[in-house]
């Protein structure tokens, strides 16, 4: 990550991260905290504890209007007639034409006509053209309206996102503030709306990248700062984006732009779960699809020793010297003290078997795995 520019949009929260003399750095675009002290002890807070992120970068999109449900079921993959109870989350693909992932997103069902889309940062202007322009191409009566600060008309629209993630965050966030107690009975991948008297409307959506529990808040911007005090007030600390990003790999969760991207399918990125083939429902990318053939496997590298870091685009290589894949995301892992890595390689791969990765001009063993790598704070598997 390049250090902060005089020119990176910044979040709500910006001025508490330099109250905290966070370390800062362009992200994307942002200026957002990638440290507040030691990443690897923010990485072991929420393994064991619970602590907060700033994700405001991240775009929250409000669609509403009578055609909403069958216009979410054109654009996604993933089947929106499983969202029936209000509050249900899904997770899915945005396509394009030729079958390639424009986007992964988490879609929540506030009710008929109103569902919430959270986009990931960087692709954020983009999906929101692409959506625009299947709105037109559908003749759909929808209304999209983008709540990210930097794309918001009057800044009171805005809304802004704060992660707690660990085993004790959900009850963090109770002590914190007292009215969000009505979401003690929340299930995973559902949401909540509540009104609370100091900071208003609050959803809280357990659901996240960290591998652990907890919930993602989302308020006005406007309320943003206060939120943020009361969970420190509470107990809960900040953690930054480094440690964020350990903790996804860790938890084997993708990141568009590096585990996939347009040119990829979900097919070969592990995710044919989120793709519902088996119905009569069209959605942009099903023909391609069916017709396109499964070039990669998603897999996870363990590596031997004190093995240094893959990075992205490192050759993945069989034990006797042929290519047969690259790294998408590569890590330290503070949990089980071994590099580690996220990987497309050929589907003939066995689960299990080795392979080497070139890091820094040598060749470095490693076990091919099936993610995720630590689930609940421990090894899910035999690694080495």
């Amino acid at each position: 990550m390049s250090q902060t520019t005089l020119h990176a949009l910044r979040t709500p929260l910006y001025e508490r991260h330099r109250f905290m003399h966070a370390r800062m750095a362009d992200v994307g675009g942002w200026s957002l905290p990638v440290a507040y002290g030691s990443q690897i002890e923010e990485h072991h807070t929420v393994r064991e504890d619970a602590a907060m992120f700033d994700v405001s970068h991240m775009c929250v999109i409000d669609i509403r209007g009578v055609d909403v449900r069958r216009f979410l079921g054109k654009l996604l993959a993933n089947d929106i007639g499983k969202l029936k109870s209000p509050g249900k989350a899904l997770y899915s693909c945005m396509l394009n034409e030729e079958g390639g992932v424009i986007d992964d997103l988490v879609v929540y069902y506030l009710d008929d006509e109103y569902f919430r889309i959270v986009l990931n940062a960087h692709t954020a202007r983009r999906n929101i053209q692409w959506i625009q322009s299947q709105i037109v191409a559908t003749k759909s009566s929808v209304a999209l309206v983008a709540r990210r600060q930097d794309l918001v008309t009057g800044h009171q629209d805005a809304l802004a996102m704060i992660a707690v993630q660990g085993p004790y965050a959900r009850q963090k966030v109770f002590q914190a503030i007292p009215s969000t107690h009505v979401a003690e009975r929340v299930k995973p991948f559902n949401s909540i709306i509540v009104h609370d008297p100091e900071v208003g409307e609050l959803m809280l959506a357990r659901t996240g990248k960290t591998g652990e529990d907890g919930f993602e808040v989302v308020m006005l911007a406007k309320h943003a700062v206060r939120v943020w005090d009361m969970l420190r007030s509470a107990g809960v600390p900040a953690a930054g984006l480094d440690a964020w990003e350990t903790l996804r790999l860790e938890a084997g969760m993708h990141l568009h732009g590096r585990d996939m991207d347009p040119q990829t399918s979900p097919l070969d990125v592990g995710l044919g779960w989120t793709v519902d083939l088996g119905t009569g429902r069209e959605f942009v990318g099903k023909a391609a699809l069916r017709a396109r053939r499964q070039d990669w496997q998603f897999v996870g590298l363990a590596f031997e020793g004190s093995a240094a870091v893959a990075r992205t685009q490192s050759p993945v290589m069989s034990l006797e010297g042929d290519v047969i894949g690259k790294v998408t995301s590569g890590t330290y892992s503070p949990t089980l003290r071994i590099a580690i890595a996220l990987a497309l390689v050929t589907p003939d791969i066995k689960f299990g078997s080795y392979v080497s990765v070139e890091v820094y001009n040598k060749r470095i063993s490693a076990k091919v795995v099936r993610p995720p790598f630590v689930r609940d704070g421990s090894s899910v598997q035999q690694l080495l």
